[in-house]
């Protein structure tokens, strides 16, 4: 137990007092950058999921 009381007060040292954490105008922009990003890729992945309906109707 002492182990595992130890292994959490390290963790929480860590986190608290070495780990740099992102500024909020940093998070923002990398959220609205992933959003975007995710947007063109469903649309990408829709435009090549038509065109393989197209082509697979059109030849059954």
């Amino acid at each position: 137990m002492k182990k595992l009381v130890g292994f959490v007060q390290g963790s929480i040292d860590e986190l608290a007092n070495n780990v740099s954490w992102p500024k909020w105008s940093e998070l923002q922009s990398s959220s609205a950058l992933v959003l975007v990003a995710s947007l063109i890729f469903a649309v990408v992945i829709g435009l090549i999921d038509f065109a393989f309906k197209y082509v697979l109707e059109s030849i059954y």
